[in-house]
């Protein structure tokens, strides 16, 4: 069964473009009906009950995107740099994937591989599917992104308490608190989906990333012996996670 029949979203119809919009991420109506095959009337009428339903929103320019309550930009000043947290749209899904990527190569972050993988495949920058939901938060100096934080929640009713957080700020950004404020940005949206914990995992020898999220309150819940094969090197997992309150 498709990961989208168990959404409450009505008819075949009107599921099949709410699926679209979800894989692609902010879309014209035009493109949507041309995909499902909905003449303009009904096309019309399924994209207004989705939109009251709170499934889907209209941005500016007439696109469509899933909606999700991510909050708004913030502006913040650390040390003489200004910078903004704000949601990712995707106009931001390439320049995301590029920093995810620097972030990665320079230092052994494997679950940044992997957003940088999931990324690359989907390149849709937030998803609220039956089985999933995640989001990207971005960190922007001069309207370049310089940092992220991707919080996803798995909808499987014994496990949508959790959601994992990942995140990574450019090097030579690293001294304005950018990274702090990104992760606080992240556990609250997790803490307003009904989250009660956020985890991440992580290789030992990731020793900035560890006390990067010890210094904010994380702890370090286990340990793995040997879990990660990194360069014909056997080495520890480390599992962090915090509670929300």
């Amino acid at each position: 069964m498709s990961s989208y029949e168990s959404l409450d979203i009505g008819t075949d119809v009107r599921r099949d473009i709410y699926q679209y919009i979800d894989h692609h991420g902010e879309v014209r109506p035009s493109a949507v009906a041309e995909e499902v095959g909905a003449d303009p009337e009904e096309f019309r009428h399924h994209v207004s009950v989705l939109k009251r339903d709170d499934y889907i929103e209209e941005l500016d320019d007439g696109r469509l995107r899933v909606k999700m309550k991510c909050g708004e930009a913030e502006e913040h000043e650390t040390g003489g740099l200004e910078y903004v947290i704000r949601p990712a749209g995707q106009q931001d899904v390439s320049s995301i994937l590029g920093v995810v990527r620097e972030i990665a190569e320079e230092q052994v972050y494997l679950v940044a591989e992997s957003v940088a993988e999931q990324l690359e495949y989907e390149r849709v920058a937030r998803r609220r599917s039956a089985s999933e939901t995640h989001v990207f938060f971005v960190a922007t100096v001069e309207d370049d992104v310089v940092g992220w934080c991707q919080v996803e929640i798995p909808r499987m009713a014994k496990l949508s308490h959790t959601a994992e957080l990942t995140l990574g700020v450019l090097v030579e950004y690293r001294r304005y608190s950018i990274g702090a404020h990104l992760l606080q940005r992240g556990m609250e949206w997790a803490a307003s989906q009904d989250c009660r914990r956020v985890y991440c995992s992580l290789p030992e020898t990731n020793h900035l990333a560890v006390s990067f999220l010890q210094e904010n309150g994380w702890r370090i819940e286990a340990v793995r012996s040997g879990h990660f094969d990194i360069d014909g090197e056997a080495v520890d997992e480390v599992m962090v996670a915090a509670d929300l309150d």
